[in-house]
């Protein structure tokens, strides 16, 4: 059925400009996902359309993607678009910047990327939610070895899980390390521009909320 006579299209509210309601726990899922493989691009009459990158071989998080769009404006119906190596899921709306202000010219690491103040607040109360988006967005989870000695001298090798973040912009380390840090998890960085999380409790937390990508 088409709009009823005489009522016209409704633009859907902005939780920044119009109160709307915002669900917070999608919206720290969707803000991780932004900050590792996100970007706002402008389109025609002042909209704006958000793009979320994920690897073709997870359409279920592509999927899970999508689904917390919709969660942030309910009125969305998100496209998939599928590439050579990764799926694009777009959603167009004007409010993107005002829920994203860390969009602006350039890419991320090089530009200041910083949380405005209900948007700590909201990580503050969802913090498992970002850690997820941004894990399963530029982080991975796999099998990593070490070798160690025992009685007698021998040599012997052990696996262990790892959970691993890379991401060129500083800011967006700290703020991966600031929500670990809000969850209890020890973290520490074994290049400039990674992450990782090896410690048994660390690695048995974030398999709870965040998991290896499916």
């Amino acid at each position: 059925m088409g709009q009823p006579r005489g009522q016209g299209f409704q633009p859907t509210p902005c939780p920044r400009c119009d109160g709307a309601e915002l669900d917070e726990a999608a919206y720290a899922l969707l803000l991780g996902w932004y900050l590792g493989d996100g970007h706002i691009v402008a389109a025609k009459r002042g909209v704006y359309t958000l793009q979320i990158a994920n690897d073709e071989k997870y359409p279920e998080l592509s999927q899970e993607v999508a689904a917390t769009m919709r969660l942030v404006k309910p009125t969305a119906s998100p496209c998939l678009r599928g590439g050579s190596t990764a799926t694009r899921i777009e959603v167009r709306w004007k409010h993107w910047p005002c829920l994203f202000p860390q969009h602006g010219p350039g890419r991320k690491h090089l530009r200041k990327i910083e949380l405005v103040g209900w948007q700590r607040d909201i990580v503050a109360r969802y913090p498992e939610q970002l850690v997820r988006g941004l894990f399963h967005s530029d982080g991975c989870r796999f099998v990593n070895w070490a070798t160690r000695p025992i009685v007698g001298g021998e040599i012997r090798r052990y696996d262990y899980v790892r959970y691993m973040f890379s991401n060129e912009s500083e800011d967006i380390l700290g703020i991966l390390t600031d929500a670990l840090d809000l969850l209890g998890i020890c973290w520490r960085r074994p290049r400039r521009n990674a992450i990782a999380v090896s410690r048994k409790e660390g690695v048995e937390m974030l398999d709870r909320f965040v998991g290896p990508k499916k």
